[in-house]
């Protein structure tokens, strides 16, 4: 493997499969994490997402996984309540202190005022990805986040096609994440590693849409990062051809464009972080069917 697609995917996917289309029950979603943790692709594996009122639940079906041996990571859902919330995670991380530990925390919030506010309350070694809402007010999130050092998150997709934002409107959030230097990470419909159409549920017959791919964003973050201006990340975004990357050890090619492996490190450390993927299997399982992963 090059050492930039290691760098690249290294702790890319929060497993998140308590929510749809995946849906498995508590007991099958850790059972599940835990096989993650042990395998050859582990390395990608980035935290147990769980809502915060599905804690002890958690608690109860993780017992017999959590011996020490690896660190489990977790991001909590946050519910209306943040003081409560909060006060779950002190005592969840009180209690499985050097086996588990909740380290990110994920906020739904409507008006940039309650980033604010928020940000008041998180303790200083709690990260906390705030998602907003995908309108023309933007910028005024975003510089909240700047201005109070936290993060950003993005829904990339849902279970019906409407639920997909445009690359455009992807593009514009990453860019005036990383002129802004705040970080972010991604959540649903990035399952697959390449933009494509595909069934968007698990069901028989369900219908199909486009979905963006995940190295096309985590590429196009990249490529921001190198240069912010640059109109071929629209082209990028929609790249749909694997043949077309080349991954060095020391750069990533596609089309005539070169990002060098430094240029990948700030950008994974600094700005796009993880997504969210209700799915573990499916988009290492991909990866290799697209020959990019072996």
């Amino acid at each position: 493997m090059s050492q930039t697609l290691r760098v690249l995917l290294t702790e890319i996917i929060d497993y998140a499969g308590l929510f749809p289309p995946s849906q498995v029950s508590m007991a099958v979603a850790v059972r599940n994490f835990a096989t993650y943790l042990k395998g050859k692709d582990s390395w990608m594996l980035g935290r147990f997402i769980v809502p915060v009122g599905r804690l002890d639940e958690f608690s109860a079906a993780a017992e017999k996984h959590l011996n020490g041996k690896r660190l489990w990571r977790l991001s909590v859902l946050a519910d209306e309540d943040l003081p409560e919330t909060l006060t779950e995670v002190a005592r969840f991380n009180g209690r499985y202190e050097g086996r588990a530990i909740i380290d990110a925390l994920e906020i739904k919030v409507s008006e940039a005022a309650e980033i604010t506010a928020g940000a008041k309350l998180l303790p200083p070694d709690l990260m906390a990805y705030f998602e907003i809402p995908p309108n023309d007010i933007l910028a005024d999130f975003i510089t909240a986040l700047a201005i109070t050092h936290q993060r950003a998150k993005i829904r990339t997709g849902g279970l019906t096609a409407d639920a997909f934002p445009s690359t455009d409107a992807v593009i514009k959030f990453m860019r005036i994440c990383i002129a802004a230097n705040v970080p972010f990470k991604a959540t649903a419909g990035l399952h697959h590693p390449l933009r494509c159409n595909k069934p968007l549920t698990y069901e028989t017959n369900a219908p199909t849409g486009i979905m963006h791919g995940f190295l096309n964003l985590f590429l196009s973050a990249c490529f921001l990062r190198q240069d912010l201006n640059n109109s071929s990340v629209h082209r990028l975004m929609n790249e749909i051809e694997p043949a077309v990357f080349e991954f060095d050890d020391d750069q990533i090619k596609w089309a005539d464009h070169r990002i060098p492996l430094h240029i990948i490190e700030l950008a994974r450390k600094k700005n796009a972080i993880s997504f969210g993927s209700c799915s573990f299997v499916e988009p290492v399982e991909d990866l290799i069917s697209l020959n990019i992963y072996q």
